[in-house]
């Protein structure tokens, strides 16, 4: 994979997990609505980040899609607290993906994000994966 194949592909999932974080904090429990949008500014510094990465390596970003399909229905803050770790495991994986496919700056700012996300994930689910991002993709 190229890293401009694998920027786009990051920047695809920032995109659904902006939108996924949208739904999350319309259902998330009052005392973690801070925390998703603080996960949702996050994305979206993300997503404009990857914008101009993109643009550099020649590429023309993605546009985001006007909906994204969900997992499972979220109904309440349980469902929430899922969804968030789910859209944090999937911006791991793709942002593993960008690790191995960059070098130098890139590659750092890839192993941020891949970092962002599995705290993240662990602060939702309360639990953490060995290898975060990498877990996704053995599926």
């Amino acid at each position: 994979m190229s890293a401009l194949d694998a920027a786009q592909a990051a920047l695809a999932a920032e995109h659904a997990a902006v939108y996924g974080y949208g739904v999350v904090g319309g259902r998330a429990a009052e005392d973690r609505r801070a925390e998703a949008a603080a996960a949702l500014q996050a994305h979206r510094a993300r997503r404009d980040a990857l914008r101009r990465t993109v643009r550099d390596l020649g590429g023309t970003p993605a546009a985001a899609a006007a909906a994204y399909e969900l997992p499972f229905p979220v109904a309440d803050p349980a469902g929430a607290v899922r969804l968030a770790a789910v859209l944090e495991d999937r911006v791991a994986g793709v942002y593993s993906d960008l690790v191995r496919a960059a070098s130098g700056p890139l590659r750092r700012e890839a192993a941020a994000g891949l970092r962002e996300a599995a705290v993240r994930a662990v602060r939702w689910r309360g639990g953490d994966v060995t290898f975060p991002g990498l877990a996704e993709r053995a599926s």
